[in-house]
């Protein structure tokens, strides 16, 4: 295999040594002892980037009792210094030798927001040469859903001057810094994706449910959505498995609540039933 230009060859590295692995003077070659990996140019960081997504919520002000209005937001931070200084970003920070990238990942979160038991997944790496003014950056992308309550409280770490929640259509237009642009849009084309192939709605729902606020939730991240009867198509019965279940009350009875209707509506909990997909069935 044709070794790259610009990185020494193994033939060079190993030129004071026979090929029976044994030096001038006879005693063995310690490749170890001789590696170096200052020989390498090597990336001046790895920064990890977190989409943090949430569902807010917003009532209607109507008379009778109704869904409230529910809208997919991602959290931005106003950079203080330079680069991109006074610009919008997503959150996160330079990762450290002692520790990994998710490990990473869940500082920034938890500096950010307060929180860490959230789901949080990794998408993607970002290197287009140039893309970083401060030197050669390969930024490792995560997105992590977040309830709304728990950025009630959300300020602004040190490296911040405001920290803000956006609509996802509204972020995606404003000159983000660095390519956090792209990476939001990534961030977004995942998490519909797995909206409508796992059971990721249940970050942004209370352990029970109804069918219209879970229809809310997958509307919100999937504006597209029209499956009216999925609930048939997703519900436990006696000859079936489903990812979510009708809740039951302490006699055995259905579980109904009105929180957000005039009429009592049935209640429905995610099971531990995980479908296996595949685009031949």
């Amino acid at each position: 295999m044709t070794e790259p230009n610009n990185l020494p060859s193994n033939r060079s590295d190993h030129a004071s040594h026979d090929e029976s692995g044994h030096e001038p003077n006879g005693k063995p070659f310690d490749e170890a002892a001789n590696y170096s990996a200052s020989r390498y140019r090597t990336p001046d960081g790895a920064p990890a980037d977190i989409v943090i997504f949430t569902i807010t919520s917003r009532e209607r002000g109507t008379a009778k009792k109704s869904l409230p209005l529910r809208q997919l937001e991602v959290l931005l931070i106003q950079r203080k210094a330079w680069p991109f200084q006074g610009q919008w970003a997503l959150p996160g920070g330079f990762s450290k030798e002692t520790e990994t990238l998710m490990d990473s990942a869940l500082r920034e979160l938890r500096e950010e927001t307060g929180v860490a038991d959230v789901h949080i997944e990794y998408y993607g790496a970002y290197s287009t040469p140039g893309r970083d003014p401060r030197g050669w950056m390969i930024s490792h992308a995560f997105f992590a859903l977040v309830h709304e309550h728990a950025l009630a409280n959300r300020r602004a770490a040190d490296d911040a001057a405001d920290v803000r929640l956006f609509p996802i259509e509204e972020a995606l237009e404003m000159n983000l810094a660095f390519d956090h642009r792209e990476i939001l849009a990534d961030a977004l084309h995942q998490i519909r994706v797995k909206m409508l192939t796992t059971t990721i709605a249940k970050s942004f729902l209370p352990e029970e449910f109804t069918i219209g606020e879970l229809y809310q939730v997958i509307e919100a991240v999937v504006p597209e959505f029209e499956e009216r009867n999925f609930i048939r198509k997703i519900t436990s019965t006696r000859s079936r498995e489903g990812i979510i279940e009708e809740v039951l009350d302490s006699k055995g009875e259905p579980k109904q609540s009105n929180r957000h209707s005039q009429r009592a509506a049935q209640l429905y909990r995610f099971t531990e039933y995980v479908p296996r997909l595949s685009i031949y069935s």
